[in-house]
């Protein structure tokens, strides 16, 4: 889209999240949320009243617009009237959603297993692997470049993760023999897992249908997608013991909770337990059986 097709009020938008160095998806999504309320007032947005935004909201949840979706709406709209309008007083009128929160769904080791051995080819098994032997978020994985990969000191290079943060992760030898083995057929120039235009890397949904069908072929009958093998990393770690600050460190999470969550679901950790109740001695002497 040229200039010229931009409204004075999307460019000073525009400009101000350029300012803050916002990310693309970002600027791409605070602009879609935006256009969508425009939409919803059938007038410019900036016209909007505190009871435009209550209505819209009201009008998100009535429609089953799911609470990250109405959070990610409220984020917009709190930058559009704080920020591009200087309109301050209308972000208390927008109310983040409590989402609910779920416990992820976790592969075990076997079923990893099979997911990798039916990827569709080296390239999505190469990728695929990384997710899992390295934590990776989908994002991730797919904008690897081949500089990434240091074989030397057996690390990756995260450039601008989530939050727009670098970080180092592991780089299993197994993982690194997948690579090398993607590497030999196809030779990738810059992207370690280009799309099917080699000047472009490959994009999350490429890998997220890959893994779907993957998963069919292995019959593993649960909701399998790239995030699951970031899942199952975080709570595999955690049943062999691994300290969860280091898991956190390789996660690239900002917080311990966000860590924590998998606790709940590394059963070795939750068996290794010993319930109270089996720590109790008997409050009622049982009753002498009367001899035979």
């Amino acid at each position: 889209m040229n200039n010229e097709s931009i409204s004075p009020l999307r460019q000073r938008m525009l400009d101000a999240m350029a300012v803050r160095n916002f990310s693309d998806k970002t600027r791409h999504d605070y602009i879609r949320h935006v256009r969508g309320f425009a939409a919803f007032l059938g007038r410019s947005p900036d016209t909007a009243a505190a009871d435009d935004l209550r209505r819209f909201q009201l009008h998100q949840r009535q429609n089953g617009v799911q609470p990250s979706s109405m959070n990610s709406a409220v984020s917009a709209l709190r930058f559009f009237f704080g920020v591009t309008l200087d309109r301050p007083d209308m972000e208390r009128h927008l109310t983040f959603v409590r989402e609910p929160r779920k416990i992820p769904v976790i592969l075990s080791p076997q079923e990893i297993g099979r997911l990798l051995e039916a990827a569709p080819g080296p390239k999505y098994k190469a990728a695929m692997s990384a997710a899992y032997s390295a934590g990776l978020r989908v994002s991730e994985v797919v904008a690897l470049k081949v500089a990434d990969v240091d074989s030397k000191r057996m690390l990756l290079r995260i450039e601008q993760g989530k939050g727009r943060k670098d970080r180092l992760a592991l780089l299993s030898p197994r993982l690194l023999d997948f690579l090398r083995d993607w590497y030999c057929i196809a030779r990738p120039k810059v992207w370690l897992f280009p799309g099917r235009d080699p000047m472009l890397p490959m994009t999350p949904r490429q890998l997220t249908r890959a893994v779907h069908m993957a998963a069919s072929i292995a019959e593993i009958n649960k909701r399998v997608t790239p995030h699951t093998l970031r899942h199952s990393f975080a709570t595999h770690l955690l049943e062999q013991n691994v300290d969860i600050r280091l898991i956190q460190v390789l996660l690239g999470h900002v917080k311990l909770e966000t860590t924590a969550l998998y606790t709940q679901v590394a059963t070795n950790v939750i068996r290794a337990v010993t319930s109270p109740l089996d720590q109790l001695t008997p409050l009622i002497p049982k009753p002498n059986k009367p001899p035979a």
